[in-house]
């Protein structure tokens, strides 16, 4: 790789990086779930930095309660509703074109995260539930790859290094997910986009100590922020190993990986949606939809997505089968909604 005195310069002058570490920042394959108010300000971030592949996975399209958070989107983004993974491959690939960005509008999921992070020689966290941030602990351990936790609402956050082997995992640190409805989100409790920014930018630096191999100056434990009012605690310290009785990285149980834990419906964060996924994916023929549903209510489609919109409800469909049902925040309502006028 030839080393852009122009671009990459300053970051090069930095002695944690230097030639060397560029070099291994421009051969490395990062994957990074989510392109929301996390994930849009970590792909800006790691593109900037030079990294050789981005990997980005994002289920959501843009909409205009994006815009105050997540910088990678535009109000034209939003009025076309674009996948936020198309809007978001375009816009990075002007950053820095020798960066290889694969934006792929898709859900994570059970039977498709192999294919997806395998070969990723790190994984960051832009996600907005915990059910995926399992199964990215579950693919991550199983593999042996480091991967970033990330989490943010109101005006706080967390993240977290996870090393298999040498930190605890997710499952360590929260060995079940939170209860349904007893933790904030950004529909109860809002969101600034500072907060978002500020853990975005640990994630990234913690990122690129891993990929120039100076493990030593990683956090090791969970790093809690608090920006209003200020408050920041870290939990675990330099001393944080994995739990012996971890199901994860003790125990090698991948549940979530596996599909055992995994449902079929969740609810987005920030949107008051809920997304549905079909029993068989594959590929929908949007056109035939959109004349399928004529005369039921209002219906726009560009090459990723149909929107349907009636006195019942909106819903938006991809090309995979899988739906946002806009207004509802019942996995058992948003499945009949979908059943009604998408189909099984």
């Amino acid at each position: 790789m030839s080393q852009d005195s122009g671009r990459y310069s300053r970051q090069i002058l930095f002695p944690g990086i230097g030639a060397a570490g560029q070099s291994a920042i421009r051969s490395a394959t990062v994957g990074l779930v989510g392109l929301g108010a996390l994930g849009s300000g970590i792909a800006d971030l790691l593109v900037r930095a030079g990294v050789g592949r981005l990997r980005a996975v994002d289920r959501d399209y843009v909409d205009l309660s994006n815009l105050h958070r997540q910088g990678l989107y535009t109000e034209s983004d939003a009025r076309e509703r674009l996948p936020k993974a198309v809007a978001a491959g375009r816009r990075l690939a002007l950053l820095d074109p020798e960066v290889e960005v694969e934006a792929r509008v898709a859900d994570l999921r059970p039977e498709n995260a192999e294919d997806l992070l395998g070969d990723c020689d790190l994984i960051l966290d832009g996600t907005d539930g915990f059910e995926t941030r399992y199964l990215i602990n579950d693919l991550a351990v199983k593999r042996g790859l480091p991967w970033i936790y990330g989490a943010c609402v109101a005006a706080q956050g967390m993240t977290a290094n996870i090393l298999p082997g040498d930190t605890p995992c997710l499952a360590c640190l929260f060995p079940d997910p939170p209860p349904p409805g007893t933790g904030d989100t950004c529909d109860t409790a809002g969101i600034i986009g500072p907060a978002a920014s500020l853990i975005a930018s640990l994630q990234v630096t913690e990122a690129l100590k891993i990929l120039v191999g100076d493990r030593k100056a990683l956090r090791r434990g969970l790093l809690s922020i608090e920006l209003w009012p200020y408050r920041a605690v870290e939990l675990g310290g330099r001393s944080a190993r994995p739990r012996a009785d971890c199901r994860v990285c003790g125990e090698r149980h991948f549940d979530f990986l596996e599909g055992d834990r995994w449902s079929r419906t969740v609810t987005l964060c920030g949107r008051d949606s809920v997304q549905v996924l079909p029993r068989d994916p594959g590929q929908v023929d949007l056109g035939a939809l959109a004349a399928r549903l004529a005369g039921q209510g209002d219906i726009r489609h560009n090459d990723f997505l149909l929107v349907f919109a009636s006195q019942e409800v909106e819903i938006t469909v991809f090309r995979d089968g899988r739906a946002i049902v806009k207004g509802c925040t019942d996995g058992a309502e948003a499945r009949r909604l979908y059943q009604r006028y998408v189909g099984a």
